[in-house]
């Protein structure tokens, strides 16, 4: 006889169980085709425009020598078409800008997701995460009438420099590597926490021994995406770099000279020129 408490599945629920597993049998091949179909058309997307920007670029080697671009003079009125300043004017703005942000981000996630109390970190969050919608035109526009002349002020020759670029670069970055980091230290396992200060370590070595390693990956990725967002940049640079397409005197001073990147370069000058000529194939 067979007691209630351990009475077989009725009929109906087998059936409702059925159900579910027929439920889930055609439903999840569905799914798994969407994302291998999304993923496939990604690859397909970035391959298309590497093969345009390859189609269009390669025709300039058939006026323009290899050692003409890579030079120093850039000058398309003489069809002088060396991008090497350009690349010199990019990698300086770019530096500077991980030098600023990368340390600064990495120290105020630790501090949002390890020390901060749970108020802070409900207030501070959000607001970092709006920081990054903020239109890089109004950064620019605030970097060219606020942050240049304040520049110009401590010795600068002029206020347009590629430290001024750097400074308006890594603010646009430093939402990126603060949210990233942030999330990636809080996956950590709290086991991980808890044991390392029951062994009688102190919450800092806690912090830059176990959890910092233990989140590695992320804080990786949240600083390549931050780089990303500075070499990417057009708007914000344009107005406060100066747009000079000459290459930077080496020295202490070269992060406040007067520089112009690539990606600025390609903003003031593809809608000047006519499609199918040499300078439209160097840019």
């Amino acid at each position: 006889m067979t007691s209630k408490n351990h009475a077989p599945p009725s009929t109906p629920a087998l059936i409702r169980t059925g159900e579910k597993t027929s439920h889930r049998s055609w439903a999840e091949p569905i799914i798994e085709n969407l994302i291998r179909f999304a993923g496939i058309s990604v690859i397909i997307i970035i391959a298309l425009i590497f093969f345009f920007l390859l189609k269009e670029g390669l025709p300039t080697y058939q006026t323009v020598s290899l050692g003409q671009v890579l030079s120093d003079r850039w000058y398309p009125i003489e069809d002088q078409y060396g991008f090497l300043s350009l690349l010199v004017g990019s990698f300086i703005v770019t530096l500077g800008a991980v030098i600023i942000s990368v340390p600064l981000g990495l120290i105020t996630a630790i501090y949002l997701g390890e020390i901060a109390p749970q108020w802070q970190r409900e207030i501070l969050k959000p607001f970092i995460e709006i920081l990054a919608g903020i239109p890089s035109i109004v950064l620019g526009f605030f970097g060219w009438i606020a942050l240049a002349p304040t520049i110009q002020k401590l010795g600068a020759p002029s206020g347009l420099t590629a430290f001024t670029g750097s400074i308006i670069l890594a603010y646009m970055s430093l939402p990126t590597i603060i949210s990233i980091t942030e999330d990636a230290l809080y996956a950590v396992p709290r086991e991980y926490r808890d044991g390392s200060l029951a062994i009688g370590a102190t919450q800092w070595q806690t912090i830059w021994l176990v959890i910092v390693p233990a989140a590695r990956s992320g804080i990786v990725i949240a600083i390549m995406l931050g780089i990303g967002r500075a070499i990417g940049e057009t708007m914000a640079v344009m107005l406060v770099t100066g747009n000079a397409a000459n290459l930077p005197r080496l020295g202490p001073g070269i992060f406040f000279q007067p520089v112009r990147t690539m990606t600025a370069t390609i903003a003031a000058e593809m809608g000047e020129v006519a499609q199918g000529s040499t300078h439209y194939h160097v840019l």
